[in-house]
Order: structure tokens, then sequence, then C-alpha cells
């Protein structure tokens, strides 16, 4: 935008317009219950803006401190991942306040950063519930969206994924799971280095691992997936 100012102004008048307490309530059923302002406002909705407004990343920076958890978001989808600097990832993960902030900022904005597989290995061994979730998604993340990058750098987030498969946090163990099953799916390598780890995660005690294991070798081994990978 031509004018960062006024564009965030009127950006930020027209949300307010939008606001729909329906869905806000329908947004706290599904767990979105973030501290900052909530307007109710649906992700297509807010990609159809981003794709008005186009990358901004001055602009991207007074959308995430306005305190308005849609105009965060709308952050996550214009700002330009080569201007991310490390300073801005640490500040804006620690804000995460809600799963999909935490998933929406992950696979759209962090995951095109140069700094985006030492952050996954670097948050998930945080104790913070979304700092620590965000990791695991990141590790999702790519392994869908980086179709270039070679099998072991995925084959180096599995021991973490092991870690993490006891932490029975409803966001971080989704999240595990999520990872675990991302990279299994990628190419046969990793789907059988997956199914090994997840075999490895199934005989731990925790029931949380247990969940995921079972959810994530479902899946990996399914005829689905393995006719895919033929």
């Amino acid at each position: 935008m031509k004018n960062a100012k006024q564009g965030y102004e009127h950006i930020l008048k027209k949300m307010k317009s939008m606001a729909n307490p329906r869905n806000v309530a329908g947004m706290a059923r599904y767990g979105i219950r973030p501290r900052s302002k909530v307007l109710g406002i649906s992700v297509p909705s807010l990609r159809a803006m981003a794709k008005e407004i186009g990358e901004d990343h001055r602009l991207a920076l007074r959308l995430w401190g306005s305190g308005v958890h849609e105009a965060r978001l709308l952050a996550c989808f214009i700002d330009d991942p080569k201007e991310v600097t490390e300073e801005q990832m640490e500040e804006w993960v620690r804000g995460f306040d809600s799963w999909d902030i935490c998933d929406l900022c992950c696979s759209n904005l962090f995951d095109r950063t140069d700094l985006a597989y030492r952050k996954a290995l670097e948050w998930s061994a945080m104790d913070e519930e979304f700092v620590r979730r965000a990791g695991y998604v990141m590790m999702a993340a790519l392994s869908v969206h980086d179709k270039a990058a070679e099998d072991d750098k995925f084959l180096a987030f599995l021991p973490v994924v092991i870690d993490g498969s006891g932490d029975d946090r409803n966001f971080v163990k989704k999240a595990v799971n999520w990872a675990l099953r991302q990279i299994g799916k990628r190419n046969r390598r990793l789907n059988r280095a997956a199914i090994k780890a997840g075999e490895e995660i199934a005989r731990s005690k925790s029931s949380s691992a247990k969940w995921i294991a079972s959810d994530a070798l479902r899946e990996l081994k399914s005829e689905k997936v393995q006719n895919r990978l033929r």
C-alpha cells in the first residue's frame, strides 16, 4: 500500500464493520479463545483481503500490534517472509494465544523464512504450550510445502517428535501427531522412518503417546498412503 498509515486505519475500520458475534461463539466452540479482541471474521474473507492488499511488511507489523485477533491473522497472510527477522518471529510466537493463529502463522509465513528449520527445532524444545506447538506445526508445514528439501532434514525431526510424544497437552500432542503424519507421507523412505518412530512411541506408557502412535500409524500404514507412495 502507498500509505501504510491510511491503509492500516482503513483496514481496521473495514474489519470492525465485518464483525460477527455468532462466528465468535462458533470459534469458541472449536477451542479458539484468544486473549486478543475477536471479531468473528472468517479465514476465507481474510485471505480475500490479503489478496487485495498484497505483500506489505510494514503494514503487517502494525496489524500484529493492533490487539485484534483477525488483524493478526491478516498480518500473517500479507507479510513478506524475506523481511521477517528472528526478533519478529520470537516476538510473534510468544504472542500466540490460540491454535488458529499458531497454525496459520507457521504454515503461511514462518515456514517460508530462512529460519524455519532452526526455529522448528528450537520451539519444539520450549515449555510454553503454543510455542512448543509452533515447533511441531512448522515440521508439518515444511513437510508439505518444502518440496525440494532433502530427506535428512525431516529425519532430524523424528527424534524430536518422539521426545514430544509424552506431552499430554491437547494442542501439543495434536501438533506432534500432525508432524509425524506429514513427514511419513513425503516419500517411501520417510514413511518407513516415521512408522518406525511411531512404533517406538507406541511402546511408551504415556496415554498421549499411545494416541499419537495409534492415529499416525493407522494413516501411515493405510492402503491409500502406501499406494500413493508406490
